[in-house]
C-alpha cells in the first residue's frame, strides 16, 4: 500500500512522507485512533445517544474501527447549481446514486441536502449513516449575496433517521454574528436530540484577499475559525487545506495575535500549517476534516496528497465530493479509496 501511495505522490512523496514536525509536537495532541470517542467524547457534556451516533459514523465504512473518517459531501446542487455541479455525471441528479456511490466507496457517511437525503431515507438511513446539512448558500436570487440560509430543521433530521447534522458558518462576513447564533442553537437542539454535529467553518469577506494573497486559507486565520467552532460544540470540523502561512492577522490589520504562532507553532510547510488548525480544535479533540477541493486535474494526487498532509498533522479524515461525483462511479470509488488507503496504510503516521 505505501509504494502505492508514494507513486501517486511522485516527486513530493519524500518530504510529504518523512517531514517530521518541530512546531507542535505530536505528543501534544490528540491523535484519532480505534478509542478515539471513549477517550475524548465520553468524559464531554454529550449524551450517551450522540455517543452512539458518532460511533456509527466512526464504525462504519472501509475506515470503520480506525478513529479516521473519509465522508462523501454532496450539497452542490444548492451551493454551485444543480447544473454546474451535476453537468460532468447527470447521474447524480438522482439522489439515490449519492448514496450508492458512499456506500460502494465504503465511507464511513454521506452528507447532503434535506432533499436528497430525505427522498431515499427510508430505504437507506439504516444501511450508511446520514447527516443533514441544514443551511446553504443559494446563488439564484440576483444579485447574488453569499449568505448561508436555513433550509432544514433539527426535527426533520432526526425524523428521517439521520445520526448527525451539518452546518456552516462564513466567519468574517457581515452575516456572521447571525449565523453563529442560528448554528450555536441548532447544534445545541441536535446534541438533545441525540445527533452529532458537523460544521463547516469557512471565511468569507472579500477584504480577505489583500495584495495578491488569500487569506481565507491562512492557517492562522483558519484555525481561530476552527476555534469558533469547537465553542460552540462542533463534534467535526470540516475546513480548507491550509495554503498560506502568511500572518493574516498582521497583513489585515485586524484581531490580535502573537508572533509565536508564526515563529514556533507554524512554519511554511503544509503538515506544520494543518498541524496548528488541529490545535485550533481543541489540540484534536475535535477532529479535524480537511475538504478535497474542486475536481480538475490531478484530482487522485491531490485528493491522496490532501490526505497524507491531514493525516500526518494529526487529522481525522477526508470529506471530498466534487472529485469522485463528477466522474464515472468505478473512478469515483477508485478515488475514494484511495483517500482511505491513506489512513488504512500503518506506515503513514504522525509526524
Amino acid at each position: 500500500m505505501i509504494d502505492d501511495i508514494r507513486k501517486i505522490l511522485g516527486e513530493e512523496a519524500k518530504d510529504l512522507l518523512t517531514h517530521e514536525c518541530t512546531t507542535i509536537a505530536k505528543d501534544r495532541i490528540h491523535a484519532p485512533g480505534p478509542d478515539f470517542i471513549d477517550r475524548t467524547f465520553a468524559p464531554s457534556d454529550r449524551n450517551n445517544r450522540v455517543l452512539a451516533n458518532l460511533s456509527r459514523l466512526y464504525n462504519h465504512g472501509r475506515l470503520g474501527g480506525t478513529g479516521y473518517l473519509s465522508i462523501l459531501p454532496v450539497d452542490q446542487g444548492i451551493e454551485h447549481s444543480a447544473g454546474a455541479s451535476f453537468a460532468p455525471n447527470p447521474d447524480y441528479f438522482d439522489p439515490e446514486n449519492i448514496v450508492q456511490l458512499a456506500l460502494e466507496g465504503g465511507c464511513n457517511g454521506v452528507t447532503s441536502t434535506l432533499g436528497v437525503l430525505g427522498s431515499v431515507s427510508r430505504r437507506y438511513a439504516h444501511r450508511i449513516p446520514f447527516f443533514v446539512k441544514l443551511n446553504h448558500n443559494e446563488l439564484l436570487s440576483y444579485p447574488n449575496r453569499y449568505d448561508q440560509r436555513m433550509f432544514a430543521s433539527v426535527e426533520q433530521a432526526w425524523n428521517m433517521g439521520a445520526v448527525g447534522v451539518g452546518a456552516t458558518i462564513y466567519f468574517g462576513s457581515e452575516e456572521s454574528n447571525r449565523q453563529i447564533e442560528e448554528v450555536s442553537e441548532a447544534f445545541h437542539h441536535a446534541h438533545e436530540l441525540g445527533l452529532f454535529t458537523v460544521l463547516w467553518c469557512y471565511l468569507r469577506n472579500s477584504a480577505f484577499k489583500h495584495e495578491g494573497t488569500d487569506y481565507h486559507t491562512a492557517a492562522d486565520l483558519t484555525s481561530q475559525a476552527n476555534h469558533l467552532g469547537v465553542t460552540i460544540e462542533a463534534d467535526l470540523i470540516k475546513q480548507k487545506a491550509p495554503k498560506t502561512s502568511a500572518p493574516g492577522f498582521k497583513a489585515l490589520e485586524f484581531g490580535k495575535t502573537d508572533d509565536r504562532v508564526y515563529e514556533t507553532l507554524s512554519s511554511e510547510h503544509p503538515i506544520d500549517m494543518t498541524r496548528y488548525q488541529v490545535a485550533g480544535c481543541y489540540m484534536g479533540r475535535i477532529g479535524l476534516i480537511n475538504s478535497g477541493g474542486p475536481s480538475g486535474e490531478n484530482d487522485t494526487q491531490q485528493a491522496v496528497k490532501t490526505a497524507v498532509i491531514n493525516k500526518r498533522a494529526g487529522g481525522t479524515g477526508l470529506i471530498s465530493g466534487r472529485k469522485a461525483f463528477q466522474r464515472p462511479r468505478r473512478e469515483g470509488i477508485q478515488l475514494l479509496h484511495a483517500i482511505q488507503d491513506v489512513y488504512r496504510c500503518d506506515e503513514i503516521g504522525l509526524a
